[in-house]
């Protein structure tokens, strides 16, 4: 088979990551584990992240849905207004998103193919690995593919096809992005009853219609279809009800296909670039463990509102460096403790904030949390702890609709 070669073409053994970790997060609907909960948040570059994975999970990675960059060379930002018009673009509140820009395609190849390597080796026998590109660099992953994992172990090419404007003017728009798949061995996970979809309504009009149809082989009309290798799916529009505000937003249909068809309960989802966290979201919700990476905070925190909008199971955030906190100092927000509820008494009203009734001074365990509605409405301004739990020194943390964090100790 061909090979894709490039300057400086050579897989490198990156160090790996100082994984600390940060919090542990105990839904109101979860309950209090006594140990690390297997569900995984990791904030840091997945190179290195991936790389102080391997000890524990090398070959245990049941299922990996990678979206990385696609080589546009674009600057993405996320929205993080509330209230305001969609149609008015330029009176939107924006921040930083992610950086999709490269000094040339050796530099995106290798960026991909370092971290293709790893995922290889963290994906289990009879793994599945999805690679979520677009036009701009599909061809390239596919040889990547095929030389890490190889050609035989190719499943789908699928498309993922939906609408919306373009600004191309001199070639059909380009509405339809590539999901590469590929196993590790011979065999796979595939619950093919898992996403069976309903037969067309014609499909089933022909065949009450005529006995001759299908040339005499009826399929079960009432079990319905394995989907074809194109799916159809809305993406996530600016007045959709997912909508989180972060750019290149995935469908929760889309990874549900996914993870339902190619992963088993209790099995371990990996997204190495997990952006909004619908990967695990999703997984969450089918019973799947989760381990998902990304390099930014605006990421990871908008991953957790979302678990915990969902009353997800508990999970751990992990940082590859400390924390950036305003602490003790003159806060942005300051509390007020009363009985075991605690209210906001600054007119400045944070986008999150939860508490810590024991804080140990290491690790912040987030037994209650406040998390702003998705489209309408106001942070909580009071928290209940749990009543079976004491109360010593306690700490609050809080983030503002800007991303700044403050941690805030109360003896």
């Amino acid at each position: 088979m061909p090979t894709l070669n490039w300057d400086g073409k050579k897989l490198a053994a990156p160090p790996p990551a100082n994984l600390k970790l940060d919090s542990i997060i105990y839904s109101a609907a979860s309950g209090w584990p006594d140990s690390i909960p297997e569900n995984k948040l990791l904030m840091g570059d997945n190179l290195a992240v991936m790389a102080a994975l391997l000890p524990e999970y090398e070959g245990r990675v049941h299922l990996i849905y990678a979206d990385p960059p696609f080589f546009t060379n674009r600057h993405f930002t996320a929205r993080i207004g509330r209230g305001e018009d969609s149609r008015k673009p330029r009176e939107w509140q924006l921040a930083a998103g992610y950086t999709d820009e490269w000094d040339n395609p050796d530099a995106y190849i290798d960026f991909l193919y370092q971290r293709l390597a790893l995922m290889v080796r963290l994906l289990a026998e009879g793994g599945t690995l999805y690679l979520h590109l677009d036009w701009h660099a599909d061809a390239y992953a596919r040889l990547l593919l095929d030389e890490l994992m190889g050609a035989e172990n190719f499943l789908n090419e699928i498309i993922w096809t939906y609408h919306g404007p373009s600004p191309i003017r001199s070639a059909f728009n380009r509405k339809h992005d590539t999901i590469l798949v590929y196993a590790k061995g011979s065999k796979h996970t595939f619950n093919a009853d898992a996403v069976r979809v309903p037969y067309n309504e014609m499909t089933v009009k022909t065949f009450a219609s005529s006995k001759k149809a299908g040339f005499g082989k009826v399929p079960d009309l009432k079990r319905g279809k394995v989907p074809e290798d194109w799916w159809y799916f809305p993406v996530v529009a600016r007045l959709h009800s997912e909508r989180t505000g972060y750019p290149t937003q995935k469908p929760e249909v889309l990874l549900e296909r996914v993870i339902l068809a190619s992963s088993n309960p209790g099995d371990i989802v990996f997204d190495p670039f997990c952006g909004s966290g619908t990967t695990p979201l999703v997984a969450a919700r089918h019973g799947r463990r989760f381990l998902a990476v990304d390099a930014t905070f605006r990421a990871l925190h908008t991953t957790r509102e979302r678990l915990l909008r969902a009353g997800s199971a508990p999970f751990a955030m992990f940082n590859t460096e400390p924390a950036k906190l305003i602490e003790n100092q003159p806060p942005a927000f300051t509390f007020e403790r009363c009985l075991s509820e605690f209210k906001i008494t600054s007119p400045e009203i944070p986008a999150y904030w939860e508490i810590d009734p024991n804080w140990d001074g290491q690790v912040f365990h987030s037994a209650a949390q406040a998390v702003q509605p998705l489209r309408a409405g106001e942070v909580l301004l009071s928290l209940r702890l749990p009543e079976d739990k004491p109360v010593s020194q306690v700490c609050i943390r809080a983030v503002s609709s800007t991303g700044e964090q403050v941690q805030i100790i109360q003896e």
